[in-house]
């Protein structure tokens, strides 16, 4: 029967390298994964594709091209790369370097069976690395002048993105800082020795050189208000941050030696260093406890110990991180929570804590410790750093037109950046409390498109997926063996406050890194009009579930495939399906067919001007 059906099919196509022909428009066989066979497509199960199948991308908050800049640098195209990045989230070398990475624990990679995932992030800094020449890279605008101008509260990350994209909009931004240098926390708060000054000031200059007027020692609310802004623009964005320490209400709080972890770390990073004592305590789980106990290691404590009130698995941090502290010398003790600091004349000597076990999950899904009744111990300590998070500070606005536009929270209920006042906005961290650098991109790259679909009275820009030949599949099964790249670091005791500990990644490790990613967004589809049914494929899959025997598939009422029944036997073997999420991109399928009835396409999620 195979046979028959393999000389009938020959026929047919009367050449065996005759390509198969899919119908063009928005108009593709119910069963095909996308609307059309290539071009601009914007309907649900084109979405849904890039959604399910580039999962790194969609855990980005700004919608980084992942598999495009991995793919460029697999090819040795360092500057493709860093303008993929430099588009999508603006700060390509400091995300290289501090990015929280929500992409890395959803690359399809690091799936049970599968490996490592890929470094994404070190990726991205290897981008930056390589790059051929030490000039700035200044994107191209998307849009004419529109004669808007708008002003911006914050030089921030937040407040950086939203200014860059409205400023390559066309319109005439300036951000209004209140310190001394823009930044914001890339420059106050992440110390030099996990961020260097210099590769923060190269693309903060980056935006300036857009055409953003920064203005840096300008505090809005002192030196100029909010009501003078609205006068000067169409319209503001305050993306101010979350700047007021959250200091918990505890006896003891006030003793000199008891101090919030982000001051400290704004006093190291501006004066280069800070008195500390020999005995340290840092109190929190999070980036800023981490920063604050190696800082103030360098800074000559002989014992540093940060103390958590959940466990290591639930701290807010790359695994890398807590390595680093460790080898420092810094001894971290989990389930832990202060309950009273006490001290002589004002000064701080030890630390009561008490034990917590972890309860039931919070609305974020992480569970709540519990304190254990009668397991308070005390410790001594010179020195207490909080690193319990701060929160938003809008004590600075003024009464804006007769609307107060603080009354009940400053954001406008169910918007994302819109408030009380149709000419004021927020971005980043003002918005949605504190949060991540890619975080406070993401919603400020959000903010951008809703300031400028206000200021032009429509949306400039559109979502689609973008679909074209791929010509060669770019890798084979040889890459998965490829072990996920060491990160190189100077020794501990080369580490001092200005250091950069990690290094970054050679060239050829970054392309061999990079050639690791699935490319995802390449598609793998059987056209079973022109399959034979010969089954090799089936004997070369690399992943079980990856091509399957199919019945039927199943659809939503969009359109969207949402699973398939699968075949029991001869008689309801029906078709051959490619399961996107499963496949892994490794052409074997293709190389194997006779009769090249499996398509090899790149889809890829874009942004798009929609109007000149």
């Amino acid at each position: 029967m195979t046979t028959c059906r393999y000389t009938i099919a020959t026929m047919i196509l009367g050449r065996k390298d005759k390509k198969p022909t899919l119908a063009s428009g928005d108009d593709m066989p119910r069963e095909f994964v996308l609307s059309r066979d290539k071009g601009l497509a914007s309907q649900p199960k084109d979405f849904q594709w890039v959604q399910t199948n580039i999962p790194c991308q969609f855990a980005c908050p700004a919608r980084t091209d992942i598999p495009g800049y991995l793919d460029a640098i697999a090819n040795g195209d360092f500057e493709a790369a860093y303008r993929i990045n430099l588009r999508d989230n603006v700060f390509p070398a400091v995300l290289g370097r501090v990015c929280t990475r929500p992409c890395e624990p959803v690359c399809r990679h690091g799936r049970e069976g599968l490996g490592e995932p890929v470094a994404i992030c070190f990726s991205k800094r290897s981008s930056s690395d390589f790059l051929k020449r030490n000039d700035p890279v200044v994107l191209d605008r998307v849009f004419a002048d529109t004669g808007k101008s708008v002003g911006v509260i914050g030089g921030g990350a937040a407040g950086l993105a939203a200014a860059r994209e409205l400023q390559l909009w066309g319109h005439r931004v300036s951000v209004y800082e209140k310190h001394e240098k823009a930044g914001g926390l890339m420059t106050f708060g992440i110390p030099a020795f996990r961020l260097p000054r210099d590769v923060v000031e190269r693309e903060v200059e980056q935006v300036r050189l857009t055409g953003v007027d920064i203005q840096c020692g300008v505090e809005v609310g002192k030196d100029i208000q909010l009501t003078d802004l609205l006068a000067k623009h169409n319209a503001v964005v305050i993306a101010c941050g979350t700047l007021r320490p959250n200091m918990p209400d505890l006896p003891g709080v006030e003793l000199s030696g008891v101090s919030h972890g982000l001051s400290f770390l704004r006093e190291v990073n501006v004066a280069g260093t800070a008195t500390v004592g020999n005995s340290v305590l840092v109190v929190g789980g999070g980036f800023t406890a981490v920063d604050c106990a190696r800082a103030a290691k360098r800074l000559g404590a002989e014992k540093v110990g940060v103390m958590y009130r959940r466990s290591e698995e639930e701290m807010y941090i790359n695994q890398n991180e807590i390595a680093a502290m460790k080898d420092e010398g810094i001894t971290f003790e989990p389930l832990v929570s202060p309950v009273e600091f006490s001290g002589e004349d004002s000064r701080l000597t030890a630390v009561k804590f008490v034990r917590t076990r972890l309860g039931e999950p919070d609305t974020s899904g992480r569970r709540r410790p519990e304190p254990i009744p009668g397991s308070e111990f005390g410790v001594s300590a010179d020195t207490v750093l909080l690193a319990t998070g701060q929160v938003q500070d809008f004590s600075w606005v003024d009464q804006v037109t007769g609307d107060a536009i603080l009354d009940g929270g400053l954001l406008k209920t169910g918007s994302e950046a819109a408030t009380g006042h149709e000419r004021i906005f927020v971005a980043g961290d003002a918005s949605t409390g504190a949060g991540s650098l890619i975080e406070a991109i993401g919603h400020a790259k959000v903010c951008a498109g809703k300031v400028d679909a206000f200021l032009m009275g429509q949306n400039r820009r559109a979502e689609v997926v973008d679909i074209s030949d791929a010509g060669d599949k770019g890798r084979d099964r040889k890459m998965d063996l490829i072990p996920r790249q060491h990160m190189p670091e100077i020794s501990v005791a080369e580490r001092t406050l200005t250091a950069e500990v990690e290094t970054g990644f050679g060239e050829l490790a970054a392309r061999e890194e990079a050639k690791r990613c699935y490319l995802c967004h390449y598609k793998f589809e059987i056209d079973n009009e022109l399959c034979i049914y010969c089954d090799r494929c089936l004997k070369v899959k690399p992943v079980e579930g990856c091509i399957v025997k199919v019945a039927s598939l199943e659809y939503d009422d969009k359109d969207r495939i949402t699973g398939y029944k699968q075949s029991s036997g001869t008689r309801d073997y029906n078709m051959l399906f490619i399961d996107q999420d499963q496949c892994i991109r490794c052409g074997a399928c293709v190389e194997v067919c006779p009769v090249e009835c499996i398509s090899v396409q790149k889809v890829s999620f874009k942004m798009i001007p929609t109007c000149s």
